[in-house]
């Protein structure tokens, strides 16, 4: 039985205590008592024992921050810690947005901003005034670039029948003196040890990016391939570049990479490090992966020691550069891969520094910035 509400000891007084429940029951005690800890006890209840009487919670004047340092601001969008915050905002603001201001991990998600603890890209805006290094180029190692002997099989077909094939596969070329296709893996002179892991992923031929372009690049021709999205562009020419690494001197203390392929974003830069790695591997070829949103610490080690093949995207070589981490005075093969998407982006400026620290593009570039 309720000791507040007698009607609960009446059978009869269900109706009026379904319509006089909503009403507050009479107070007991002090009138004016506090609901809060350390208050009066409401309806008559003993008070709490081991409970002391605190004052309410006052905020501070001002704003409330929040977190061991404080300080944390938010702006379109993402938040980011000031400089020396313990940074919860490194997790929130999204990938890539970072300051040179953040503090651990702060200021534009994974890593973002220089100061980030995965040490992330700057705003591209940085990167466009950034300033590399002025290369020397002086007594550079002389490399040879011409790769290709043309098949027997292939030099006896006739011109109709080299139409033919292009049009099977439709191929369509443009440019003066192309050589022509090859139809079989072992007519591209590729080494052994290419041929053997071709044969065991099961390739049967060439695609036709790979069969009209693997004799150009082996010849060291420039080349502008279009293909579609999974057609084998990769390979088409990763080969070769094993091919023409293969051939030039061995790198020594302090000599950067010989071939360079840029990508537009980390996916697909670590998707063609799978592939190197898978191929080169066998012809002790290294190669590492440079992309931001990944500690700079292994990447910064793997440049060190030496490698042959660099796939970046365009901000973190730009600060690998910067710090003088490498160099790109020994490259003699450039890749852009997705070259159409990277300049949709926006990564024009940057694609320009780099470009420009290759020396074969190095008077191109200087050219088209007059």
């Amino acid at each position: 039985m309720n000791p507040v509400d007698p009607r609960y000891s009446d059978p009869a007084s269900y109706r009026d205590r379904r319509s006089g429940g909503l009403t507050m029951p009479p107070m007991m005690g002090n009138a004016s008592g506090s609901l809060g800890r350390g208050g009066p006890a409401p309806y008559g209840a003993p008070a709490p024992v081991g409970f002391t009487s605190h004052s309410p919670f006052q905020p501070p004047a001002g704003r409330f921050d929040v977190g061991r340092s404080g300080g944390g601001m938010m702006a379109h969008g993402h938040a980011r810690g000031r400089r020396g915050d313990s940074g919860f905002s490194g997790r929130v603001g999204g990938r890539g947005y970072g300051g040179r201001n953040s503090g651990r991990g702060g200021a534009g998600g994974r890593g973002g901003g220089r100061g980030g603890m995965y040490g992330g890209p700057p705003p591209r805006g940085d990167l466009d005034n950034v300033s590399l290094p002025r290369q020397d180029f002086g007594q550079l190692v002389p490399f040879e670039k011409n790769f290709y002997l043309e098949s027997p099989s292939v030099s006896v077909l006739t011109e109709h029948q080299i139409m033919t094939y292009r049009a099977k596969r439709d191929i369509r070329v443009e440019g003066r003196d192309v050589p022509r296709p090859i139809q079989m893996f072992h007519e591209a002179n590729f080494p052994d040890y290419c041929l053997d892991i071709i044969a065991k992923l099961g390739f049967v031929e060439p695609t036709p990016i790979q069969s009209q372009g693997w004799p150009m690049a082996l010849k060291g021709r420039d080349l502008i391939g279009i293909a579609e999205t999974g057609s084998g562009k990769t390979l088409a020419y990763l080969l070769p570049a094993l091919v023409h690494i293969s051939a030039q001197p061995h790198l020594v203390q302090g000599d950067g990479p010989i071939v360079l392929v840029l990508a537009p974003t980390r996916e697909l830069a670590m998707q063609i490090q799978q592939e190197s790695l898978k191929f080169g591997g066998r012809g002790n070829i290294r190669s590492t992966c440079i992309y931001g949103g990944a500690p700079k610490g292994p990447q910064i080690r793997d440049l060190k020691r030496g490698v042959e093949i660099v796939i970046a995207t365009p901000g973190r070589l730009i600060d690998m550069l910067e710090a003088q981490h490498t160099n790109l005075r020994r490259v003699t093969y450039l890749v852009l891969d997705e070259a159409d998407r990277m300049l949709d982006m926006g990564f024009e400026p940057q694609i320009r520094k780099i470009v420009a620290q290759v020396f074969y593009f190095h008077g191109e570039c200087a050219k088209s910035q007059i």
